[in-house]
């Protein structure tokens, strides 16, 4: 018996395994005494109160086609995003927010006034004072104010705006990073790029709609659930792929299987699933039908563009790129390449900004100093690279961590800790914005006279949400989605789109 023979002769025992547990299942639904059916009827009633009408979707959705290219209810200037976090909150102290009275404060005792009624992540006891440990200067024609850590960016700063005052409620990382990309500090709802590409479906058929690259050696804190799909159909979660070896993990055929052979085990694979779809209609076997037939047609289509191999030398400089090698330098260059083939949202997690002086690789004066180092050129050759190819225009750019920096050292325990270090804040933090509408050499909010709290211009995480959504078209407030009963969005009941930073 040949080896096909033997493979079609294991998927018709699966497929006839798979039909009795589909009948055992029926046999339970039908003589169950309440039947499962009633129960989801009444937990849909109960869900609506008072015959109200159950929440459909805001957006034309149709299952069996989830990544057909959609248009927005309105004309958005960004046709794709690609947001760049830094996990662990880079201290905007010493990139963005200058304060030279913090300089004359520097090794002083924090102010009672600073401390009562605070709650920190790790200060304890009467830390000191942390002036500024970078020089600032004003940059471009805009003046602004950014650190010489950032010398490339400095150079940039005029396709810029800047956000100085963000703010936030949550102090730890997992909780803070899934307010800012899921729009809840608890596990279980969308993220932004699932909320896009739900949106707008994807321009290319071959790839991903949201697309995900991590570097700095280990994942954002908040797992893997920051670029999950939650209640939207699993077809809408980010898809993680690898600037170094295979981009995408079992991609590859496995050994001795054809892609003849792999076409036809996912053909009849999905003939059981069209089985299963017609027996309980329900949505998700369509979402995992697709899913299928997308990972056959991306093993052509993502090995090609994640291939940087063969762009010319000047971007491998331009960039810093070194092809073969997990960097965060690979991955913003593909980031580049992935918008230009029509991916909707890719999402760059680069881990370790988390400079608490607790060792020298987070300390502020070595860490930091290093991270920005292997960061800087790449993000401004991503806003050079995507303006010469007349892709800044429809591409909304997205820098900035999960929160702030405090402006007196970290005292873990009550002791200094032995590096230069502050603790997170929640109060006031930097995110920047470039490209797909937004302004060009602006500054939007303050801070106070130490970078402590926000006095102008204060907005929160919601409020960047909204404005990222209303780029591509969006009203915040209308954009939601059928879930436990009601309509849910994004920014859930908050959010205020941050129309001074438009163009």
């Amino acid at each position: 018996m040949t080896q096909q023979e033997l493979h079609n002769q294991r998927l018709l025992k699966e497929a006839e395994e798979h039909v009795m547990r589909l009948q055992t299942r029926r046999h339970f639904l039908k003589e169950s005494a309440m039947g499962l059916g009633g129960l989801a009827i009444g937990a849909l009633l109960g869900g609506c109160g008072n015959g109200a009408a159950p929440a459909v979707p805001s957006v034309a959705f149709d299952p069996a086609h989830p990544m057909l290219p959609k248009l927005p209810p309105f004309a958005g200037k960004a046709k794709s995003v690609i947001y760049l976090h830094m996990a662990g909150a880079p201290s905007q102290l010493e990139l963005f927010d200058y304060k030279p009275e913090l300089q004359k404060l520097d090794g002083q005792d924090c102010p009672q006034s600073l401390l009562e009624g605070k709650r920190f992540a790790f200060i304890r006891g009467v830390p000191k004072m942390l002036g500024p440990q970078a020089k600032f200067e004003q940059r471009g024609q805009s003046g602004a104010w950014v650190s010489d850590l950032l010398p490339h960016l400095s150079g940039v700063v005029d396709e810029v705006s800047f956000l100085k005052a963000v703010t936030t409620d949550q102090f730890n990382h997992g909780p803070a990073q899934l307010l800012v990309h899921t729009g809840s500090a608890r596990l279980g709802r969308p993220s932004l790029g699932s909320w896009v590409t739900y949106g707008l479906g994807s321009e290319n058929e071959n790839l991903p709609g949201f697309v995900v690259l991590t570097s700095g050696g280990k994942n954002p804190d908040a797992g893997k659930s920051v670029w999950g799909s939650g209640f939207l159909p699993s077809v809408y979660q980010g898809v993680q792929c690898r600037s170094e070896g295979a981009p995408v993990l079992f991609l590859d055929d496995p050994k001795g299987m054809s892609r003849d052979l792999r076409k036809a085990s996912i053909d009849a694979i999905n003939k059981v699933n069209q089985q299963s779809y017609k027996e309980f209609n329900d949505p998700e076997i369509l979402s995992r039908i697709s899913q299928y037939e997308m990972a056959y047609r991306m093993q052509i289509a993502v090995p090609e563009v994640m291939d940087i191999r063969g762009e010319p030398d000047y971007i491998h400089e331009m960039y810093g790129t070194k092809p073969g090698q997990a960097s965060f330098a690979n991955n913003v260059l593909l980031a580049r390449k992935l918008v230009e083939k029509g991916v909707r949202f890719v999402q760059l997690f680069d881990w370790g900004w988390d400079t608490h002086g607790t060792g020298a690789d987070l300390a502020i004066d070595i860490g930091l100093v290093n991270k920005c180092r292997e960061t800087d050129k790449a993000v401004t050759a991503l806003l050079l690279d995507l303006k010469q190819r007349g892709l800044l225009d429809e591409t909304l750019v997205v820098w900035g961590g999960e929160f702030g920096r405090t402006p007196m050292m970290e005292n873990r325990d009550g002791k200094q800790n032995p590096f230069l270090g502050r603790d997170h804040h929640t109060d006031a933090f930097t995110i920047w914005m470039a490209g797909g509408g937004i302004k060009k050499g602006h500054v939007h909010g303050e801070t106070d006279e130490i970078g402590y709290s926000a006095i102008s211009g204060k907005v929160d995480v919601f409020d960047v949400q909204a404005t990222i959504l209303n780029q591509l078209g969006f009203d915040h407030e209308k954009f939601t989605y059928p879930f436990q009963g009601r309509p849910f969005r994004l920014t859930d009941v908050k959010g205020k789109v941050i129309k001074d930073i438009i163009a």
